[in-house]
């Protein structure tokens, strides 16, 4: 109800107004010249109200011209680095639903654990309800990426790289659990943290916050790593905090809700087929 009072209101305002102020412009100039209504107007009071909503007309269309020409644009695209503020943003609602589609989720965890653990210090905070979900690839399967690079850069299975990315996984999800219990037990906050798997291989970067705003980025998957030294293989690890994101928002016109419904959907989606991880004893209902 109320976008649809904003679109009405950025609709109809500016002819509203410009009606307003040429009505009284005339019936200021018709008091002064028609007698009668003079008159009836009560003399010459009306020569300077003419005059100043004339000046008023022609300052309104000046002023909105210049608020134009100076309305930044929406930005259409952000780096990966600047996932913080879109967290923020988020956690100024009552109910922040985050979901995340990608590799290891690294980036976005480390906002999440700052704004979960700044939570339990704010018992005033108005956050009701929070709930977030990783969707990262199963790394029990045998992978391309990530993968070790073979000869002629082609990827090798590499089951001690997936197993290291696992653990890294593992321990993001069950520190951001424990917050999200530990806020729950509080009982000012129900939050909910979780990790599941999908049997593919990290192509797409995808945060949605709120379901109203969505980030939607490619990883370089021939991007390479070396673990430790020189004189140690080559992997190929995609690198998250690289992702440039298309920014998709519900200001972004029909076209852009009709991304966010279809990102939404296919999140949900998603999400209902995975898998628990093996370090949860049972998925979460």
């Amino acid at each position: 109800m109320a976008q649809r009072f904003r679109r009405l209101q950025a609709r109809y305002e500016p002819t509203v107004t410009r009606t307003l102020l040429l009505g009284l412009f005339v019936v200021g100039v018709s008091a002064q010249l028609v007698k009668p209504i003079g008159d009836a107007l009560q003399d010459k009071a009306f020569l300077g109200g003419a005059l100043l909503s004339l000046v008023g007309y022609v300052l309104y269309e000046s002023v909105k011209d210049l608020a134009s020409s100076l309305r930044l644009p929406a930005r259409s695209q952000v780096e990966s680095r600047e996932l913080g503020t879109f967290v923020s943003e988020a956690f100024r609602a009552r109910t922040v639903e985050i979901g995340f589609l990608g590799y290891t989720g690294e980036t976005l965890y480390n906002e999440l654990y700052h704004r979960l653990e700044g939570l339990l210090e704010d018992p005033g905070s108005p956050i009701r309800h929070v709930n977030v979900r990783f969707l990262i690839p199963d790394f029990g399967r045998p992978m391309t990426v990530p993968s070790r690079v073979g000869e002629g850069g082609r990827p090798v299975d590499d089951p001690d790289f997936r197993k290291r990315l696992e653990e890294k996984c593992r321990e993001y999800d069950e520190t951001l659990s424990v917050l999200a219990e530990r806020l729950t037990l509080l009982g000012t906050v129900t939050a909910h943290c979780e990790y599941r798997l999908h049997p593919g291989i990290p192509t797409d970067k995808v945060c949605v916050f709120n379901r109203e705003l969505v980030l939607h980025g490619l990883y370089d998957v021939t991007a390479r790593t070396v673990l430790r030294s020189t004189t140690d293989p080559e992997y190929y690890d995609p690198k998250g905090y690289r992702t440039d994101l298309t920014v998709w928002s519900q200001e972004g016109g029909d076209d852009a809700k009709a991304v966010l419904a279809t990102w939404n959907r296919h999140f949900d989606s998603l999400w209902g087929l995975a898998a628990a991880p093996p370090w949860r004893a049972a998925p979460a209902a």
